[in-house]
């Protein structure tokens, strides 16, 4: 079935049927959860080939990981504020102001992504030991975390061009693409980070070339790959985007009425992403005292678990696709029969990913590390981390089907209440006691509360009248 055709119709005022709209709902779900896979994927490859230098580096970049979410995330949740206003003007079929909104914020990403790079730059040196890293890492640590932040105007650039591709109905080409990233992202990583060695293919042997770069091989070959189908994907969307490609002679301005409801849009979802990333950097100072051992495991962990959970945020993508063009539309009612599917969708699929999780979760570890230590403690923490996985997905869905309506403050305030009051003080209590497995317990018992409150924002159908676009077919 023709997602596309099914969107036109529900945008021109036709009713779907419940089938038809969990039709639309999987067909968009489903490359957006591809892409989202693939891009923890990368992070996977990184944490599996650095794994294999040794524990000092796993622990390295394990140190400063919660760090890069920080910048990487503050960075491209700017990128919601025109995403959003793309996605309700496509709605409302007004798509000489969408690409109005395209036009602006290839110049106004750029810039801010390039000054977030800059203090990253500069926070480097310091940052490990900001963190409590052990001597032997920082080194390390520091100049993967330098070579992350120079890349993060590709990174934050790439999100953009893909995101602007999924909000005009498109989700397929930016799955198609990422897969690729991700195919690229071991060819680059397996370059620069070993040595060149000898290879043997049956009776032939050849010499694979190799810069032998280690930890900062990791963090070029995953910006080479960033870069790669970055360019790829502003060439899709600039030519082969129908409702978005930029017209020969058609003529674009900076409109401070355009910037400020960016803003005003994305900057509840930066002061989120700070706050979130800024717990875990937090978190990281309590696991540090715990030792090497704990960081690394902690770290994988983090990697593994976010195959888990990374199908809800796919899921989240397209809810954000779909309630803001029903936004759009002035399609109120449909906009919140689209929200209970969606939901209820991510919460079944993360419920199937956790139990996959909670079975083979020695195996997915045992790929990134060989240390018996590292992997007896990991699986232990994802087994506890498990049983939250349906509530969490009920958190992220509801977050992306809130904010295709435009309401991004107070959940975003949701966020930080449960972060901070919740899975902090609780981390901090329980990390002496039971060490990591005490950080773990804290995190599943606050991603619980957050599904929650979630639920309940959802239900109470305020967030319907947030759209930009203001239209009353309902």
């Amino acid at each position: 079935m023709d997602t596309n055709a099914l969107l036109s119709r529900m945008r021109g005022g036709d009713e779907l049927s419940r089938k038809e709209k969990v039709t639309l709902a999987w067909h968009l779900s489903m490359p957006s959860i591809l892409s989202q896979l693939t891009n923890i994927a990368m992070q996977y490859i990184d944490a599996a080939m650095v794994g294999h230098l040794g524990s000092n580096e796993a622990a390295a970049i394990g140190l400063v990981a919660s760090a890069t979410w920080l910048f990487g995330g503050v960075s491209q949740s700017m990128n919601n504020g025109f995403t959003i206003q793309t996605a309700q003007y496509i709605g409302a079929g007004e798509n000489k102001r969408a690409r109005d909104i395209l036009w602006q914020s290839f110049f106004a990403m750029f810039f801010y992504s390039a000054m977030i790079a800059l203090i990253g730059i500069g926070l480097s040196g310091p940052l490990p030991s900001m963190l409590g890293g052990d001597p032997a890492i920082k080194g390390m640590a520091t100049t993967y975390f330098r070579i992350y932040s120079a890349a993060i105007p590709i990174s934050t650039m790439g999100a953009l061009f893909g995101t602007m591709i999924q909000v005009s109905g498109n989700m397929k080409t930016p799955g198609i693409l990422y897969s690729c990233m991700c195919i690229l992202d071991v060819i680059y990583n397996y370059f620069f980070i070993f040595s060149a060695r000898e290879i043997t293919l049956g009776s032939i042997k050849i010499i694979a070339p190799g810069a032998g770069l280690g930890v900062a091989g990791a963090a070029i070959g995953t910006g080479m790959a960033q870069l790669t189908v970055a360019l790829i994907m502003l060439y899709w969307l600039l030519k082969r985007t129908p409702a978005l490609h930029l017209k020969k002679g058609e003529k674009h301005r900076f409109s401070a009425r355009d910037l400020k409801k960016a803003g005003g849009l994305a900057l509840p979802i930066v002061f989120e992403r700070m706050v979130v990333s800024g717990a875990m950097v937090l978190i990281t100072k309590i696991v540090a005292p715990l030792g090497v051992v704990a960081i690394a495991a902690n770290s994988f962990s983090v990697t593994v678990e976010s195959l888990c959970y990374m199908p809800g945020y796919g899921v989240e993508d397209a809810s954000t696709t779909i309630i803001g063009q029903c936004i759009g539309a002035g399609r109120k009612k449909t906009a919140v029969s689209f929200g209970k599917i969606v939901i209820l969708f991510g919460m079944i699929l993360m419920t199937v990913t956790g139990a996959l999780m909670f079975i083979f979760a020695p195996w997915m570890i045992g790929i990134m590390t060989r240390d018996k230590a590292i992997c007896d403690l990991s699986v232990q923490v994802l087994r506890i981390e498990a049983f939250a996985e349906p509530l969490f997905a009920a958190s992220i869905v509801a977050a992306g089907v809130l904010r295709g309506a435009g309401d991004t403050f107070v959940p975003s305030i949701m966020n930080f209440a449960s972060l901070w009051l919740v899975r902090l003080p609780l981390s901090a209590f329980l990390a002496p006691r039971f060490g990591l497995r005490g950080v773990w317990i804290a995190m599943a018992t606050e991603l619980c509360v957050r599904g929650i409150i979630f639920l309940v924002r959802f239900a109470g159908g305020k967030w319907v009248d947030k759209g930009i676009v203001l239209a009353n077919k309902e």
